[in-house]
């Protein structure tokens, strides 16, 4: 259990940096159950799954067709994939850090995120400089998202990085391209993205992030698939804009602790 001391640290920094890294905040015998789960999953290509394919971000396989072409970036609907993935998307801790956050009950998005990514060594695609509002549709940018890795994360097997105070800035529309990528090229973002950390993860450490923070992540250079679980919570008061993707399906409140 977290004293409140450190929570409070710990919040304060998610809200100065837009990023927080919570060491261990996973069992390891949860950790090994998830991933166990995750591998089983891909390895039977149980659906619903996003392929690099579908995405074509630089270093994909151009089509499904192609060489490469059923490599999964992600397992979707995590939770509504058993018992095991729904406990973790709800699971107490969870709920009470982001209560302590938001000041009120957290909601678990099925919608965005809600998912098992993966990032193959061979056409595991890059991912560029974005925030995740980008296509969400909510009453207030005030969603969190809890990264849990389920092994080693670093720069060099596809580990995320985020840009530091990102999450407050007032950027402008042309600073980004036509997908809402933060652009590498523009000389007035270069300062932002030299602010760049790739946070090192163990399995079970968990990042909690803004929805306004950018991040990105590089190829895998290793010789092992990385596997993270990722799901997306906002405030009760925080509500999906009605007939948007976002409002699509309901979200799933977090039980208070007991």
């Amino acid at each position: 259990m977290m004293s409140p001391s450190r929570q409070e640290e710990a919040i304060a920094t998610l809200r100065e940096q837009g990023f927080v890294v919570m060491r261990g905040f996973a069992r390891p015998h949860e950790v090994q159950a998830l991933r166990a789960q995750a591998e089983r999953h891909l390895r039977e290509r149980i659906e619903p799954i996003e392929y690099e394919a579908d995405v074509r971000y630089p270093g994909a396989p151009a089509s499904r067709r192609a060489e490469g072409g059923h490599t999964a970036r992600r397992l979707l609907d995590a939770y509504g994939r058993g018992p095991l993935f729904a406990r973790w998307a709800t699971d107490a801790r969870v709920g009470a850090w982001l209560a302590a956050c938001f000041g009120e009950a957290p909601v678990l998005s099925t919608v965005h995120h809600n998912c098992v990514m993966t990032k193959h060594p061979a056409y595991g695609s890059l991912t560029g400089w974005h925030q995740d509002v980008r296509y969400w549709s909510f009453t207030e940018p005030s969603l969190v998202s809890c990264w849990l890795a389920l092994g080693s994360e670093r720069r060099e097997n596809g580990g995320l990085s985020f840009i530091p105070g990102s999450h407050a800035a007032a950027f402008e529309a042309r600073q980004f391209d036509e997908q809402k990528f933060f652009l590498d090229d523009l000389p007035e973002n270069a300062p932002w993205i030299a602010r760049a950390v790739c946070p090192e993860l163990e399995a079970g450490d968990v990042v909690f992030f803004h929805c306004r923070t950018l991040h990105a992540a590089q190829g895998n250079a290793s010789g092992q698939v990385k596997l993270s679980l990722v799901h997306t919570y906002h405030p009760q008061s925080c509500r999906p804009v009605p007939g948007t993707r976002s409002a699509s399906r309901p979200g799933v409140p977090l039980e208070p602790a007991p």
